[in-house]
């Protein structure tokens, strides 16, 4: 076992271009995986990285080491997995979700997917951003955006539509729009993308097919939906939310709907992972567990 401590050690920095981005996937110091690598060159009696204070490189000695040895590694981290396969799944479960998605609708089953499988241990990370699942060392993400290159693959959980929705004490003595165009005639709490930096518009989309632009006379900017929602619950305004950030207080009267008729497709929340020939029992698992969970689940504007 000390051989593939060592190899992964090797295979992690050349992926992730440095000792640092190694150690967060595995859970040590950079200096320990340094040491391993180091362990490793000594006893190939080869260089296979070249160190400087700014970079590591693969020499070309590594390029070849790297390239020889990539397959086989991975069959033999795939037998150890079939080997543990007829035992109960466990080990630490790296996910990234979305932070008020995440809290919302993934820690309430937390409860019930630890009585089935004790021996797993989440380890989430909260994060709006989108993440580099194999970069980072991630089991499985859950949210929208993720870059859905060669080694991972998407499973969708849900449509999501985007609606208007106020308080009911911002609407107090307010006539609700019956159109889009109306929506300037009220205050808008507005989104900035925090990826691009700018003010988010919409397209909203009737039953009957038609299309308006959705513009509210600007009062305020977040980058953040959740704070968004927080703040139409104040009373400060209409907010453009995606379905689930507007779900529960639609449900509870804490906001209204407007234009009911009227909404505009973001797309899906999706359950992002690995594409291996054979995941770990604990991602499996996992993986069955949120599709099972999240069949039928309702987040649109119907």
């Amino acid at each position: 076992m000390e051989a593939l401590n060592l190899l992964d050690s090797f295979l992690l920095s050349a992926e992730g271009g440095g000792f640092s981005a190694a150690a967060r996937r595995l859970g040590v110091t950079p200096a320990a995986v340094s040491r391993n690598v180091a362990r490793l060159e000594e006893q190939l009696g080869v260089r296979l990285f070249q160190r400087s204070t700014r970079k590591l490189t693969l020499t070309e000695a590594g390029e070849r080491f790297l390239h020889e040895v990539s397959g086989p590694y991975d069959d033999l981290r795939d037998a150890f997995t079939r080997a543990g396969d007829d035992s109960q799944p466990a080990g630490t479960l790296k996910v990234a979700l979305g932070m008020a998605f995440g809290r919302d609708y993934l820690v309430p089953l937390l409860g019930e997917f630890l009585e089935r499988y004790p021996a797993i241990i989440p380890d989430w990370q909260f994060d709006n951003r989108p993440v580099d699942l194999i970069a980072g060392g991630f089991d499985a993400a859950i949210g929208g955006g993720i870059e859905l290159n060669q080694g991972v693959i998407a499973r969708d959980l849900a449509p999501v539509h985007v609606v208007a929705v106020a308080a009911p004490s911002y609407m107090r003595g307010r006539k609700p729009p019956g159109h889009p165009d109306e929506l300037r005639q009220l205050d808008g709490i507005i989104r900035r993308s925090a990826g691009t930096g700018r003010l988010r518009s919409w397209v909203l989309t009737n039953r009957q097919g038609e299309h308006a632009t959705a513009e509210c006379r600007t009062r305020m900017i977040f980058d953040d939906p959740d704070a968004m929602a927080h703040a139409a619950l104040r009373g400060y305004g209409v907010a453009l939310l995606p379905m689930p950030f507007a779900l529960s207080r639609l449900k509870s009267g804490e906001l209204v709907r407007l234009l009911p008729d009227w909404k505009a497709e973001l797309g899906s929340v999706s359950l992002y992972y690995p594409n291996k020939k054979l995941l770990p029992g604990k991602t499996r698992v996992f993986i069955d567990f949120v599709l099972e969970k999240f069949r039928g689940l309702n987040l649109t504007a119907e």
